[in-house]
């Protein structure tokens, strides 16, 4: 890799702002050094022409627009001289004040106009054509544009970046500073982002007692928080207060600390609730997004026709017409979906549920309903289309993600309850994936007459994000439901499903079969199982069966760390698939090396990334999971183009924390996906980690062949170890509740 230029600092005179985002605070901007015109990039925001600034950064070549300047360092200073005040007051920098207003105030005030506006704001009534109102006006828009730069000074202090103080700033303005003051705590929040750890850090540099009620609240939210990521929505009361207190050192003071969850309920900011005689404490999102759901969902049950229709004359005409005869399961299934208004389908491999499906979908169109497919991932959205032969999008895609709500800073959807989708059916694949926020946002879209068909597998790991959706919804017992249990025949002769089938029987499956599509190779080290594995992917399956290593094989393994977790494969695989070539470009992230050719996945919903489809159409948004290729990577321009199936997706080299290596993926982060070979590396028993439904979930994403590698005794636990993620959420509690008020 190129050594990096040098810091150098050009100081000069914003001559013109080219571009401005007003979000991130991106410009590009040019800039009179004195003897030459330089194209300056970076992010600098509120920056006008004429202000007076010194830029410390390296120039770079992009390959669209040449040679640049990217300041990573802006100091800046507001225009001193007449001449300069009034350039920067005639660009409309200050809201109200153009060309000709600008002049005269710069006629009346000269050099001391900007001192006038901050400090003595009802001098501008001299002006004519300013009034007393107008001259407010004017000193809000200055305090605005001012007030931005003192809050990054500000935070800056603490060793902010520019960007997390954008944040603080679009969410508080004027008054960052004086909220970051009164509670450093508030940074946490989901638009500012801040780590908890930092937060604390920021509360000790302000001499904030270890006691003090705001670090406690803070605590006892940061908990609850951090364990979204564990999946749950809730937290029993006991166990939220002893892990805060062992996070906060504070367990000589647990009293104070019940006094302070108590004020968060009676503030708003948790929700404690009792279910089967336990307490249970919600952060207020999750609680109001776990009963809205179960609230719409018992209305739609409530709404549900109330006289059968006998649906058995189309489907025998149905099976005439396509040459297939259903099971007695799969025609209840078919029957109960179209006289339901909620209804859930679910099943294993091989048990006929895309044919059920694809039985329901027909008579429903042949009804003249309007149907929507969707699923959570754009990958398993795909495979519905290939499986169903008809149009799905993901649930972003189908609400119509719109624009970033500015206090959480996420986006909104155009879907909800005031916009509701037009369909009359939404029939949802891969429920094990939906998360509760996810499921609510979609659920907020439907109208109290569209009916809602669910479809998925309960024994596949539950979603990333907080909620055990599919479980809970079939534990309530009150939504109508039919799990296809019995393999079909031509299922019956993949080793694959007859494995999959076996694994969940907590049975082990059949090792030593060789003429099928389920291979187990014993290895006794770590190092021999990695080099086994690299060999599958660069040499021996591209030979036997002409797979493509990038495209066609995945290897996904149960654990990211160790010699055979993600982290180690990736980097083996990298150097067999795609070794050093000095005509691929690379560059070093941490430590990763990115490289021309490499395999990667999207590891985060990212709506705003620009792409561009082959036939020209454009388009934003990738999302995670979404795996491609990296295309181009230009070092001076520090651009990466990474090819997604049919479009490209420009990035900087600043996103790459978005994406990863994806020669080898995790099993959570393969769900969704079906793939023609999939190779699992299993070695030492860990219980964490290697789990029958977690072997499970990595076995069923095998479509032709399926190779496990490593040692019989690890997978014989694995098998046995019938662990069960334990995840705090009350929805079957609450859809019961909501099933029995409404019947009342």
């Amino acid at each position: 890799m190129q050594t990096p230029q040098p810091l150098i600092t050009l100081t000069g005179t914003v001559e013109d702002i080219v571009y401005q985002n007003q979000e991130t605070g991106y410009v590009v901007m040019e800039l009179d050094t004195g003897t030459e015109l330089v194209t300056a990039v970076g992010n600098i925001p509120g920056v006008a022409p004429g202000e007076e600034v010194a830029l410390t950064g390296r120039y770079v070549n992009h390959p669209t627009y040449g040679q640049q300047f990217k300041a990573e360092v802006c100091e800046r200073q507001m225009p001193a001289t007449a001449s300069a005040i009034l350039k920067y007051l005639s660009t409309g920098v200050i809201k109200g004040i153009g060309p000709v207003l600008a002049r005269r105030m710069v006629q009346m005030f000269g050099d001391k106009t900007l001192e006038v506006i901050e400090k003595d704001p009802q001098k501008l009534s001299e002006v004519p054509g300013i009034s007393p109102k107008k001259a407010n006006q004017i000193y809000e828009q200055y305090r605005h544009i001012f007030g931005i730069r003192t809050a990054m000074l500000f935070l800056s202090r603490f060793g902010l970046d520019a960007a997390t103080s954008i944040r603080a700033w679009k969410l508080w303005g004027p008054l960052t500073q004086q909220v970051v003051e009164e509670n450093p705590y508030l940074l946490c929040n989901e638009t500012v982002e801040l780590d908890f750890a930092r937060a604390d850090a920021i509360a000790r540099q302000m001499s904030f007692a270890p006691t003090d009620s705001r670090r406690l609240k803070a605590g006892l939210s940061h908990v609850l928080t951090h364990n979204l990521l564990n999946g749950h929505t809730c937290l029993p009361r006991d166990r939220l207060l002893e892990t805060t207190a062992a996070l906060l050192d504070a367990q000589d003071n647990h009293e104070l600390l019940e006094e302070m969850l108590e004020q968060a309920v009676e503030e708003g900011e948790l929700v404690s609730d009792t279910f089967g005689g336990r307490n249970f404490i919600y952060l207020s999102r999750l609680y109001l997004a776990e009963t809205y759901i179960a609230g719409r969902l018992a209305l739609m049950l409530k709404n549900a026709p109330s006289q059968l229709r006998d649906y058995s004359g189309e489907i025998a005409q149905l099976e005439r017409q396509l040459g297939i005869q259903y099971d007695q399961l799969q025609k209840k299934a078919i029957e109960m979906a179209l006289n339901s208004s909620v209804f859930i389908l679910t099943g294993g491999p091989g048990t006929g549920k895309t044919t059920t499906l694809n039985a329901i979908l027909t008579l429903l169109e042949q009804q003249g309903e309007k149907v929507a497919l969707a699923a959570p991932t754009g990958r398993a959205a795909k495979r519905m289309s290939e499986v169903t032969g008809r149009e799905a999008s993901t649930i972003h895609r189908l609400l119509e993600v719109d624009y970033r709500d500015p206090e959480t800073g996420k986006h909104r959807f155009k879907r909800d309850e005031k916009n509701p989708l037009r369909q009359s059916v939404v029939i949802l694949d891969e429920v094990s994936m939906v998360d509760t926020p996810l499921m609510c946002s979609l659920i907020k879209a439907l109208r109290l007459s569209t009916r809602l068909i669910l479809v998925g597998d309960p024994d596949q790991l539950p979603s990333v994000g907080p909620g055990n959706l599919l479980r809970d919804m079939l534990a309530s017992d009150v939504i109508p439901a039919v799990h296809l249990g019995r393999i079909f025949r031509q299922a019956e002769q993949s080793a694959i499903i007859q494995s999959a089938h076996a694994i969940l029987r907590g049975e082990e499956p059949d090792l030593s079969s060789r003429d099928n599509d389920f291979f187990f190779l014993e290895r006794h080290s770590y190092e021999q199982t990695a080099e086994t594995v690299a060999d599958l992917c660069a040499r021996r399956l591209p030979q036997a069966y002409g797979f493509d290593p990038m495209w066609d094989i995945q290897v996904i393994a149960p654990s990211r760390v160790g010699a055979i977790g993600t982290q180690g494969l990736n980097r083996i695989l990298q150097e067999r698939l795609n070794p050093k070539d000095p005509a691929k470009a690379q560059f070093l992230f941490g430590n990763t090396l990115f490289r021309e050719g490499d395999k990667v996945m999207q590891i985060k919903n990212n709506y705003d990334i620009l792409w561009k489809k082959d036939d020209g159409e454009e388009g934003t948004g990738v999302f995670n999971g979404d795996i491609g290729v990296i295309e181009m990577i230009d070092r001076p321009s520090q651009t990466i183009l990474i090819r997604y199936d049919d479009r490209v997706a420009q990035y900087t080299t600043d996103m790459v924390d978005e994406i990863e290596h994806a020669y080898a993926i995790t099993v959570h982060k393969s769900q969704g996906s079906e793939f023609e070979a999939v190779i699992i590396p299993l070695m030492r028993f860990h219980p964490k980690l290697y789990y029958r439904n977690i072997l499970y979930t990595g076995v069923t994403r095998a479509k032709k062949l399926l190779i496990i590698l490593g040692e019989k005794g690890t997978i014989v636990q694995t098998v046995r170890n019938d662990r069960k993620v334990k995840r705090y959420t009350q929805l079957a509690h609450l859809l019961q509740q909501g099933v029995l008020e409404t019947s009342e």
